[in-house]
């Protein structure tokens, strides 16, 4: 199945027209009950709804990833931040939650993205030549998303 979804939005991708990032308010990340979180520690300042790597150089503190980073590591996303930190402070990281309030509007049925823009989050239509596309989830309400990254690990 996830394989399909990834299949899918690389696909719609050569149709559609470039959208903007999902503006995301950190005070309105919500996990949901069945999230699967973690406690990591920022390398960088971090917000709620940034979405993060983690830095195996740096002593495994998680920083933010970015889709078309000339660094690998920062290409491979761990999870999604649940809450804010400055760099050295702990961290939770959600890795997977089927119930993720957002923070943000999206469409029921978008198909989301690691951003080109660090630790943001794109809608499909966003990816470009060269990107490393991470599949993020898709839009189950305009607030919900099933958050369960999947890596393409090639450029598009």
């Amino acid at each position: 199945m996830k394989s399909l979804l990834l299949l899918l939005a690389l696909v719609f991708t050569a149709f559609a027209v470039q959208a903007a990032d999902v503006s995301i308010t950190a005070a309105s990340v919500v996990p949901g009950s069945n999230a699967k979180i973690v406690t990591k520690t920022a390398g960088a300042t971090i917000t709620a709804g940034q979405i993060v790597y983690e830095d195996t150089s740096d002593s495994n503190k998680v920083k933010l990833a970015d889709c078309d980073s000339a660094t690998a590591l920062a290409r491979v996303v761990f999870g999604i931040a649940a809450a804010g930190a400055s760099a050295g402070q702990p961290i939770p990281i959600i890795r997977e939650d089927d119930d993720l309030t957002l923070g943000g509007t999206v469409a029921i049925g978008d198909v989301l993205i690691l951003s080109g823009t660090a630790g943001a989050v794109a809608p499909v239509a966003d990816a470009a030549t060269g990107d490393y596309v991470t599949f993020l989830g898709v839009a189950k309400s305009t607030t919900k998303i099933n958050f369960r990254p999947v890596a393409s690990g090639a450029a598009k």
